[in-house]
């Protein structure tokens, strides 16, 4: 798959989150790369300081949430799994912004499916 058409995968799951949390996002970026540093299957990473742990919060670098182009390419089967797995992802990611632990929001997926 091209850069410009996975990009534009990201844009339309960034797209699909509902605007009550689009608008509760601050201080974000979303990024695309190629391939993890770690390697596996991981398809995306948040790196930041959670809004629930925020105190004093002003002249900082944006939190980052970064998509793996790659792992993800990998795992999927069709353009669809490919879609599906980039929404989930953007949705697990900015979960973690919002302070859910890893375990929660691997709760908060099982209860969704």
């Amino acid at each position: 798959m091209t850069k410009e058409k996975f990009e534009q995968l990201v844009k339309e799951g960034i797209e699909a989150i509902p605007e009550k949390f689009l608008k509760k996002l601050k201080n974000v970026e979303i990024c695309i790369e190629e391939d993890s540093i770690k390697g596996g299957l991981l398809f995306g990473l948040y790196e930041g300081i959670p809004q629930i742990k925020r105190e004093a919060y002003g002249q900082v670098l944006p939190d980052k949430i970064t998509i793996f182009k790659n792992q993800i390419e990998k795992a999927s089967r069709s353009i669809e799994e490919t879609k599906r797995i980039v929404r989930d992802t953007i949705w697990h990611e900015i979960a973690h912004h919002f302070g859910m632990s890893e375990t929660e929001v691997r709760n908060s997926e099982k209860r969704k499916r």
